[in-house]
């Protein structure tokens, strides 16, 4: 299995008046780290709806915090997708040092982008994701 991980710097701006790191802009992270992700891919957000005719809008996010993040630690954000027939999930895990801070995870249908309906998740990306979905 293939793992995709990306560091996060918490910035001073990402913090709540306590120096913690607060969820819209953990939110904020995961939705960046989804981008990072499709994009090693080869199927970056901003251009799947234009060049392969779908989307991949967000259902469902979900997070529960196990300890507080400050402004300047580096944490580990890893994604692990899971592949349905017209969904796709990503879980998360952030860590700093080695220890758990969060986890979460977002569920994605995919949609046709002439029709309101969902579809298969055609099999080029079903295809690129397959490496990284644990056994």
């Amino acid at each position: 299995m293939t793992t995709f991980e990306r560091t996060w710097t918490v910035r001073f701006s990402d913090t709540d008046p306590f120096g913690i790191a607060h969820y819209p802009r953990i939110i904020d992270a995961l939705h960046e780290t989804a981008d990072m992700f499709m994009e090693e891919l080869g199927f970056p957000f901003w251009e799947i709806s234009i060049d392969h005719g779908f989307g991949l809008p967000l259902v469902e996010i979900d997070m529960e915090f196990e300890r507080p993040m400050e402004a300047g630690d580096d944490i580990e954000i890893s994604v692990i997708p899971t592949l349905g027939t017209r969904s796709l999930r990503f879980d998360y895990v952030a860590r700093k040092d080695g220890e758990v801070t969060f986890t979460g995870h977002e569920t994605r249908v995919c949609a046709s982008k002439d029709e309101v309906s969902s579809r298969d998740i055609p099999d080029d990306l079903r295809e690129a994701i397959e490496p990284y979905i644990e056994e």
